[in-house]
């Protein structure tokens, strides 16, 4: 079936049964899902699926349905039961649809190779990642190990004349086991995501780190509580960093529920935090051509040396500031309006190495885990519990646990004070390492 007529097709339907104007949004996708444990095969899954979503517009009042049926008499009944719904909802203004019809071209979202790789080959993929992870003294349990793909293709048109299409793909490896000594059980896992199947990282690099992070931590000791450093190990520094990014949503900022609505264009933070949202990086997995309502994506600064350079919008939102979309509606699926999210967050990266900037800390925790939501991108407060290592005079000495963290997003932000070079890009939102000068530690 040609869906992309069948999208175009389906806008005049909206409109012949009464919509003044509607947005069609059709998605297809394959997923495939495997599960061992123990060199046992748990699961296999593949299934297909895909369906359509409605959006209408009657009178300045916006309705939506969707179905996951195909068939003309339901799509018919869908898009009805939308146009319905328009009509007893209250009218808004800024309900209107986006017209920009040009398409960003972006490289490697779609692997044509991947369906054609053998069934047999991911499922050993997924027992020799358990294998290996295992074959590691100190680990004594596997907690599992996975491997999955996704296929899917995504159409929209609406009756601005839009009607724009994507291909794209995904495909994961992952691990997890247990390390246990005496009393303490520890679990650690790691896993890789890419668009192609041959960006995978080495099956047994993935492995190593989740051993290593089920058992590095293990004999943990307790520290005072103080003030001191905290060094954020890259996978962590996101975690708190989110509630940054979630108070630059514009629909935030417009409800004044953000702690950042009256700082654009003004220093907030560090000189050192800089931060891009890239909706083109080849072969990223938050990449797409356009986004979840179709406007062209982009590369965008959202902070630059310190300094808040722009919020994020989808269409009905800007339309309510007074802006233009930015690009950043996201969608679940074909069953959910267009809500607002980023697409490859990174931060920009400094010139040391996570081990230079332990050696320049005098005494101070290396996060590694943390508990909690991040910034709170109401207040901008901070807390959360933390595990790590305890540094003294440049060098680690133990792992440490129950400690908590604390702060306002102005210590810590305006806090950074040295920022690594170890960046990976592949992952959606990549930080380096990063320190802040001083925070609150709570400990015994």
């Amino acid at each position: 079936m040609d869906y992309k007529k069948l999208t175009v097709k389906l806008v005049d339907k909206c409109l012949s049964l009464g919509a003044d104007s509607a947005e069609v949004y059709l998605q297809t996708s394959r997923n495939l899902s495997i599960r061992v444990r123990n060199a046992d095969i748990e699961t296999i899954q593949e299934a297909s699926s895909g369906g359509v979503g409605f959006r209408v517009i009657v009178e300045g009042k916006m309705g939506f349905s969707h179905s996951n049926d195909l068939s003309e008499q339901a799509l018919n009944d869908t898009i009805s039961r939308a146009v319905a719904f328009a009509k007893l909802t209250t009218p808004d203004e800024s309900n209107i649809l986006p017209s920009d019809n040009r398409l960003t071209r972006v490289e490697g979202l779609f692997d044509p190779e991947i369906s054609g790789i053998s069934m047999e080959r991911k499922i050993d993929m997924a027992l020799a990642i358990e294998k290996h992870a295992m074959n590691d003294p100190k680990i004594t349990h596997s907690s599992g190990s996975s491997f999955g793909e996704r296929e899917g293709e995504v159409f929209i048109a609406n009756s601005g004349g839009l009607s724009k299409s994507y291909k794209s793909s995904i495909c994961s490896l992952g691990v997890g086991v247990v390390a246990e000594k005496d009393d303490q059980r520890r679990t650690g896992g790691e896993y890789c995501s890419r668009r192609f199947f041959s960006d995978l990282e080495p099956l047994e690099e993935i492995a190593e780190k989740a051993a290593r992070k089920a058992w590095e931590l293990l004999d943990p000791r307790m520290v005072k509580t103080q003030r001191a450093a905290v060094i954020f190990d890259p996978s962590v520094a996101p975690s708190l960093l989110q509630g940054v990014i979630a108070a630059l949503n514009g629909e935030r900022v417009l409800q004044g529920a953000s702690f950042l609505k009256d700082s654009l264009n003004e220093q907030f933070a560090s000189p050192l935090l800089s931060v891009t949202d890239d909706g083109t990086k080849p072969k990223g997995i938050g990449s797409a051509p356009f986004d979840g309502e179709g406007v062209p994506t982009a590369k965008r600064v959202l902070i630059e040396n310190g300094i808040l350079k722009g919020f994020t919008y989808n269409t009905r939102v800007a339309a309510r500031a007074g802006v233009e979309s930015t690009g950043n509606a996201s969608r679940g699926g074909y069953t959910n309006l267009p809500g607002i999210g980023t697409h490859n967050l990174y931060l920009t990266a400094g010139q040391y190495s996570q081990e230079e900037i332990i050696a320049a800390t005098p005494r101070g925790l290396m996060l590694k885990g943390l508990t909690g939501y991040g910034i709170d991108p109401v207040s901008g407060n901070f807390s959360g519990g933390a595990t790590g290592f305890w540094i003294e005079n440049g060098k680690i000495l133990y792992p440490v646990e129950g400690l908590a963290i604390a702060g306002s997003a102005d210590q810590i932000l305006n806090g950074i004070d040295m920022m690594g070079s170890d960046i990976d890009m592949n992952r959606s939102f990549a930080s380096p390492t990063l320190r802040i000068a001083e925070m609150q530690i709570g400990g015994s």
